[in-house]
Order: structure tokens, then C-alpha cells, then sequence
């Protein structure tokens, strides 16, 4: 099953959280690729930096909340919450990707 992992930083985490602990947080996505496909902040209308997104594969949502504890980036304070919900892909690359009934 596919999952869209939807992060909210806390907004009073120390500014450097994210640059002290980038190369430990993408060491941890290379090694987890075979679950987790794409990982990224997301912005404001503004272009201020905010919060952030995963596209993992995993056979439960149990497993998607164990990876998202493991990651380096969540003891440190960055992440205020998450939400892990199940990702139905209908279209991609200018194709249907299921044929409605």
C-alpha cells in the first residue's frame, strides 16, 4: 500500500534543527528506499519553509508510524505531529492508472 506521511514542524523549533541533523535524516531515507519513494519540505504561498512530506510503501500504517519514529529528524523537536493516510494513485505521467466502472 502506498502512504502519504503529512509532517507539521513545531514553530517554535530551534531554526538549525534542520541543518544540524540533514545528513542523519538523508541517511536514514537512502537507507529506507525500498519503503520510502520521495521525502521533502513543503512551503507557503509565500515561499517560507514549512512542515513536510513522505511517499512510502508498506504493508501497514503500523510500520509507516515505526519508520517515521526511527527517522532522525523526530526526537529532536522539529516535528510537532503527523498524519499517515493511504494513497490511491489514479494518474501519473499522462496516463489513468485505473478505468472507472
Amino acid at each position: 500500500m502506498t502512504y502519504i506521511v503529512l509532517f507539521e514542524d513545531a514553530p517554535d523549533a530551534d531554526p538549525d534543527i534542520r541543518k544540524t541533523h540533514m545528513v542523519q535524516h538523508l541517511d536514514f531515507l537512502e537507507q529506507n528506499a525500498d519503503k520510502i519513494a520521495a521525502a521533502g519540505p513543503l512551503s507557503d504561498p509565500a515561499g517560507q519553509g514549512r512542515d513536510g512530506l513522505w511517499i512510502v510503501t508498506s504493508g501497514s500504517v503500523e510500520q509507516v508510524d515505526q519508520l517515521v519514529r526511527e527517522d532522525p529528524f523526530w526526537p529532536t523537536g522539529l516535528r510537532k505531529s503527523y498524519v499517515i493516510l493511504k494513497w490511491t494513485q489514479v494518474y501519473a505521467n499522462g496516463s489513468r492508472l485505473i478505468q472507472p466502472r
